[in-house]
């Protein structure tokens, strides 16, 4: 049989549990469409697709969201440094952030071995 304590446990650990779920359904989704549009002003060092128009910046189609959000939150935080990097996601919102890796993720790309 449980006790009043074990009962009021439970209580309180389903309600934090659906406070948890409540917030987490808040959260807006990545949207690629708006990810696209603020690409923009990726595209002179990363090419309009992904695609790098210059030798030391990285192609960024196709690349997993996760590593994206990961790699712009690190230059925005300072915890990765790069002179251009680190001055275009120092504004960026989260949203933004997420919206880009959603762009970026969903451009599919091929790769050939010669």
């Amino acid at each position: 049989m449980n006790s009043p304590q074990t009962s009021s446990s439970m209580v309180v650990a389903l309600l934090l549990l659906g406070l948890a779920l409540l917030s987490a359904g808040q959260a807006q989704a990545r949207d690629p469409v708006a990810g696209k549009i603020r690409a923009g002003m990726c595209a002179t060092c990363h090419g309009p697709l992904g695609l790098s128009q210059m030798p030391n910046a990285p192609n960024l189609a196709g690349q997993p969201a996760i590593y994206l959000v990961e790699q712009l939150k690190n230059y925005r935080s300072g915890k990765r440094q790069n002179e251009v990097m680190s001055v275009i996601a120092k504004p960026l919102t989260d949203q933004e952030i997420d919206d880009l890796a959603a762009w970026y993720e969903s451009i599919q790309i091929s790769v050939t071995v010669k």
